[in-house]
């Protein structure tokens, strides 16, 4: 994400942080969660995604959610991967990743895409780094078509990732459901579905006309 969709010295700063922290552990990614695959391709598969489609990662890392994204919209769709951190981008290269999506490094805050050109949206991990989620999440809505799709996920839910962090969750948490639900409400989607168990975490959402 090289470019700013904000002014402030506060979102140069997130983002440098952002790159530094993924950048530093890129490499390594994959071979930390070895078995998030199938929860990925799981949440890919709620988004029922139909041949031809077009769908974009957001915050893609090193592409897990790629090859299912591929799979679901198949060869006439169109399957775009986004991120901020050129490692993660090298690193989904290396994996092979690049064969089932376009790798752009671009900020979501600012999208090199047309309004209303995308089905849908795929967002791995993607909330918590957002400097301004409100903005950020509307950038999502603008290069979505109304009635398209919005998948926030994680691989484990909320308690289980605070867990392994050794922190509690606050009521501040954007990921609370009241919270998200607001928070897309306000930024032109409309939340469907939300689940927040220990396996996964998992919101959908829909653009509104």
């Amino acid at each position: 994400m090289p470019d700013n969709h904000t002014t402030g010295d506060h979102t140069t700063d997130d983002h440098t942080h952002v790159q530094e922290f993924f950048g530093a552990r890129a490499a390594d990614w994959d071979r930390r969660f070895p078995d998030d695959g199938p929860a990925y391709a799981a949440a890919v598969a709620e988004l029922k995604l139909r041949p031809g489609d077009s769908v974009l990662d957001a915050g893609c890392g090193t592409g897990r959610a790629l090859p299912p994204l591929r799979s679901a919209v198949g060869p006439r769709g169109t399957v775009i991967g986004v991120d901020l951190t050129p490692e993660m981008l090298t690193a989904a290269l290396c994996a092979g990743r690049g064969e089932s999506g376009q790798l752009v490094l671009a900020d979501v805050a600012r999208l090199p895409l047309r309004a209303e050109s995308l089905d849908a949206v795929f967002a791995a991990g993607l909330i918590a780094h957002l400097p301004e989620p409100g903005e950020n999440l509307r950038e999502l809505a603008r290069v979505v078509r109304p009635g398209g799709q919005l998948a926030l996920f994680h691989p484990i839910g909320r308690a289980a990732l605070a867990a392994r962090q050794g922190r509690r969750i606050t009521e501040d948490d954007l990921r609370a459901e009241p919270n998200l639900r607001s928070l897309l409400a306000g930024s032109g989607w409309r939340m469907v579905s939300y689940v927040d168990e220990d396996a996964r975490f998992l919101a959908l959402a829909v653009r509104r006309d």
